[in-house]
């Protein structure tokens, strides 16, 4: 283990928590170009409140590049249900790439692929650096292992769920490595993909303890209860394609290296990029968590 310690972030999941936090109450704020920025504000807030306790060398934001992926194309419904984003969430998407690189931070994602399988490779890369990975989807929970941990979002800045694989396997009995076939079984309806129909959380961690994989679980089909054989038999085929669907794929063509993702602090783009968008707000954190050198005057 070197003293180098990595931070990934799982940019739309912190987007989009963000807008949502603040959306309820109207609360959008706009530069002046007229764009909200509520969410992109968001997204820099949890980062930092992150990073200021992780205190990482290196940072990349993963993001996806757009709504068709691979796994779109093996499936259509995945996602398909999802409401189009809100009109007042749309243009942030860019702004806040442009925010995360004003703030000096590696911006990765490649069609095709969501900012899951982005992490997934990144963390394979970089096996023996301390690495952790800020999220709030559960899926990147199959990362785990000895170098990789999870912290995932809870309510409020600063707030998250922190994973390590020792702390998941007290939790679920299970290897994070076979988080995915219990998501095949179980299905994620904010994916929308359904699993088996019938097999829930519990009973597809109860299989998966005892049979260890999917395969082991149809393998194993006679000793379960007739319910659960019947559930499986006529389910086979979409658990097939669920677990294909879960798996964080390791293979995604980015051009990435630790020297890019080096954090040399954020100071004069920054600043610039405060000024620009009226977030005068982020500098007062900034000054709060000292991660962010940013110049405290003319900022009230």
């Amino acid at each position: 283990m070197t003293n180098e310690k990595l931070l990934l972030v799982d940019g739309m999941a912190l987007l989009f928590r963000s807008f949502y936090q603040t959306a309820p109450s109207g609360r959008f704020m706009f530069n002046e170009q007229g764009v909200p920025t509520n969410a992109v504000h968001g997204l820099i807030r949890h980062l930092f409140a992150a990073a200021d306790r992780i205190r990482p060398t290196h940072i990349t934001v993963c993001w996806d590049m757009g709504k068709n992926t691979f796994r779109t194309d093996m499936f259509d419904s995945y996602k398909a249900h999802r409401p189009a984003p809100p009109a007042e969430l749309v243009p942030q998407f860019s702004l806040a790439q442009e925010a995360t690189a004003a703030f000096s931070l590696l911006n990765a994602g490649v069609k095709n692929f969501e900012a899951d399988d982005c992490i997934g490779t990144i963390s394979k890369w970089t096996r023996g650096i301390e690495t952790y990975i800020l999220t709030g989807d559960r899926d990147l929970l199959q990362l785990l292992n000895g170098h990789n941990y999870v912290w995932l979002l809870q309510t409020g800045y600063g707030n998250w769920k922190s994973y390590d694989a020792a702390l998941f396997r007290e939790e679920y009995g299970i290897e994070p490595e076979q988080f995915h076939y219990v998501k095949a079984l179980m299905g994620d309806a904010a994916d929308g993909y359904p699993g088996v129909k019938g097999i829930g959380e519990k009973t597809a961690v109860k299989l998966i303890r005892e049979f260890g994989t999917t395969d082991g679980v149809l393998e194993g089909i006679e000793k379960l209860t007739p319910s659960v054989q019947k559930k499986l038999r006529e389910g086979e085929e979409m658990l097939r394609m669920s677990e294909k669907l879960a798996q964080i794929h390791y293979d995604v063509p980015l051009e990435w290296s630790m020297e890019q993702a080096k954090y040399t602090g954020a100071a004069d783009r920054a600043v610039s990029f405060i000024e620009a968008n009226g977030m005068k707000g982020l500098a007062k954190f900034a000054r709060h968590t000292g991660y962010i050198e940013v110049d405290p005057f003319g900022f009230d």
